[in-house]
């Protein structure tokens, strides 16, 4: 029966498809040569992502229904319906072919290769957390003559030293990542004072308490950044233990600059991204708040339960207490009362209990501390990773690109008074006017289509006089080839 996924009720071609491209170490096919057969089939991107959310795999491998699944889904995709599972329960006729290309092909698809992206770098989270480790202790004294300020001992494992910082080190340090990489994500930093109405909820020191947690996340997702765990900048803020970070920090940026400026990658990113990036973008953004607003409500709620522990804790510390007052209480009984032996066993009861109330109180007390540690700072971690992506999206939108336009304008400015300094004092013209010159022989060149050897010529004549011996040479050169 059509509908029904299994062995028999699938096209041969279904099963040649499967022997051309399963493993032959296991009956499965790899994850990868699944999305390179989709990639083979010319639908969107969008419609790929959702043909390989309703595909199962285990261990980076697809079994033979999977697979089957999979090209029913996209033969019904190549006819214009929406893929889903519910599609193929509803299908009463046999399954169609999809369209896949030639059949040589397919079978070179396993042989091939595993192509990484040169915009992606491969990072499993055990190496991420093993790149480096850095904690951040609050020192107890306050710093400072007239205006007191708190300390920060940062302590890196990777490079085995210690340092002291101050949050306003932090707020430079923050300032000069979005600038060193302003298209990467630059997680945020917590605010520096106590926000408006904040004094209502929490004390000072459960505010210092929980910046200091925050800037230990902060510094943490930095140091094991793929690229930012390898700049000079990070390695300055670990590592430099003079009282002048900052303009040191300053400097090694002026020195580096904006990483779009160096890095290679720079002219060749268009040529690796989709079509469809701009759709692709919004929606991934869309995709990001969504989980980050859920996971937001659950930080919020994992707050409240371990608050909630270490209240039972303090109250059943104080039932305890009480219980041990009352059973070292040493008044004497009246001896007009009876059963005095009764109250006296009953004492010695209430006392013992309250010894188990202070053990189940330190339990209590250990399991806020687990809840708080554990559960609530991995979900501040997460939320600030999320964060920061959103961050990166709001910067694109409010003008990174413009503030990038206007670098390279500088750069461009740089440029030609380097070009300047390296004119020799004797030679008056300037590196405008050379430009100026270079213009009008290219207009010249076009302008004169009928005479284009004769132009040159007399272009370059022109230009012997006033520019350096070695340019003029390779100008000659690159006639002489053409």
């Amino acid at each position: 029966m059509a509908g029904e996924l299994n062995e028999g009720s699938v096209p041969p071609y279904y099963r040649e498809v499967y022997e051309a491209i399963r493993s032959k170490i296991e009956e499965r096919v790899q994850v990868e040569v699944f999305q390179r057969l989709l990639s083979r089939t010319d639908l969107p991107s969008a419609v790929q992502g959702q043909i390989a959310e309703h595909v199962d795999y285990t261990d980076g491998f697809l079994s033979k229904l999977s697979l089957y699944k999979a090209l029913a889904l996209i033969a019904l995709a190549q006819q214009g319906k929406q893929p889903s599972p519910k599609l193929l329960e509803n299908c009463k006729q046999e399954f169609p072919k999809p369209q896949l290309g030639e059949f040589k092909v397919l079978q070179t698809l396993r042989m091939q290769p595993t192509q990484e992206s040169p915009l992606t770098v491969p990072q499993t989270l055990g190496k991420l957390l093993a790149r480096e480790t850095v904690q951040v202790e609050l020192i107890p004294e306050k710093k400072g003559l007239f205006l007191k300020h708190v300390e920060y001992q940062i302590t890196s494992q990777h490079f085995k030293i210690s340092v002291y910082r101050r949050y306003t080190d932090f707020d430079v340090f923050h300032e000069l990542l979005l600038q060193r990489f302003a298209y990467r994500m630059v997680p945020a930093l917590p605010p520096k004072r106590m926000l408006k109405g904040v004094l209502t909820s929490m004390s000072e020191r459960d505010f210092i308490e929980g910046r200091r947690r925050a800037l230990g996340r902060f510094i943490n997702l930095v140091a094991r950044h793929p690229f930012f765990s390898e700049d000079e900048l990070v390695k300055t803020f670990l590592t430099f233990n003079g009282s002048d970070v900052q303009v040191k920090m300053r400097d090694a940026c002026k020195k580096m600059g904006d990483e779009f400026m160096t890095n290679t990658m720079a002219t060749l990113a268009k040529d690796y991204l989709p079509a469809d990036i701009q759709a692709q973008f919004s929606s991934s953004r869309e995709l990001i708040r969504n989980i980050h607003n859920s996971f937001h409500k659950l930080r919020d709620r994992a707050e409240k339960m371990a608050e909630r522990s270490k209240e039972n804790a303090t109250d059943l510390l104080m039932f305890g207490r009480e219980l041990s007052t009352l059973g070292s209480d040493s008044s004497p009984i009246p001896s007009l009362a009876s059963s005095q032996n009764t109250w006296g066993i009953l004492r010695q009861s209430l006392k013992g209990l309250s010894v188990e109330f202070a053990l189940l109180a330190d339990k209590g007390a250990q399991q806020g501390r687990r809840e708080e540690d554990d559960v609530v700072e991995k979900l501040n971690l997460f939320l600030d990773l999320l964060q920061s992506y959103r961050d990166l999206c709001e910067r694109h939108e409010k003008g990174v690109l413009h503030e990038h336009q206007r670098a390279l304008q500088k750069y461009g400015m740089m440029k030609r008074q380097m070009m300047s300094a390296t004119v020799q004092p004797k030679e008056q013209v300037s590196v405008e006017q050379l430009e100026s010159r270079i213009v009008q022989v290219l207009f010249l060149i076009h302008s004169t289509s009928f005479s284009i050897s004769h132009s040159l010529t007399h272009s370059l004549s022109v230009l012997e006089n006033t520019l350096p011996s070695s340019f003029t040479q390779g100008c000659h050169m690159s006639n002489q080839h053409c």
